[in-house]
């Protein structure tokens, strides 16, 4: 298959404040918006074979203004949601660590949450992101033309982790901005990253 191609949505308000946010459906900010649009001329310039993207509005919402529907079918999955935060969704690093210092959500989880959002391990994370990963590879099988996932910070980070043959943990080397679009391609026919966190137009 061609290059992946990993968009994060665009900037929210609880983005913006550093907030957890996993299922809470928070749109687009007015930047966020201008993010998703800086990203369009980048996107539209390919030849896209398959597009993917998270059911929450701020991934959809992002989706329609690069204008993806308009050069590909786009499937809406579940497994591109964001990491089900638990007890943790809508709070802030700082005001977890008040409470547990030194915390760090790829090695040392989430609180459990209520029983329709409990929380998810980075294992389980990474359990999707395989998921979806074998998903592309079946869309592209034999074909050269590039994918498109549009989704979350922290799942994207640990998918581009098992891309590359790493732990699901290893995510964390990976820093990712809102508005932004990545690049996976292949060396020799080993996985690698092209290009990362990459703004254009700003």
């Amino acid at each position: 298959m061609g290059d992946l191609l990993l968009v994060r949505h665009g900037e929210t308000e609880w983005s913006r404040s550093g907030r957890h946010t996993g299922s809470t459906d928070v749109p687009l900010t007015e930047h966020g918006r201008q993010e998703a649009r800086r990203l369009a001329p980048s996107i539209r310039s390919l030849r896209i074979g398959a597009a993917f993207v998270s059911p929450l509005r701020r991934a959809r919402e992002t989706a329609e203004l690069l204008g993806l529907h308009e050069a590909a079918d786009v499937t809406v999955d579940a497994d591109l949601r964001e990491w089900d935060y638990g007890g943790y969704e809508g709070v802030t690093t700082v005001e977890i660590q008040r409470a547990r210092p030194g915390w760090f959500l790829f090695t040392d989880g989430v609180a459990p949450g209520p029983p329709d959002h409990p929380g998810e391990s980075v294992r389980q994370v990474g359990e999707r992101a395989d998921r979806m990963l074998a998903k592309l590879d079946a869309a592209l099988a034999g074909r050269e033309e590039c994918a498109v996932l549009v989704a979350h910070g922290h799942f994207l980070r640990v998918l581009t982790a098992r891309r590359l043959g790493l732990p699901p943990a290893d995510g964390a080397l990976f820093q990712l901005a809102t508005g932004t679009v990545c690049r996976l391609g292949t060396e020799h026919g080993r996985p690698v990253i092209a290009e990362w966190n990459v703004r254009p137009g700003s």
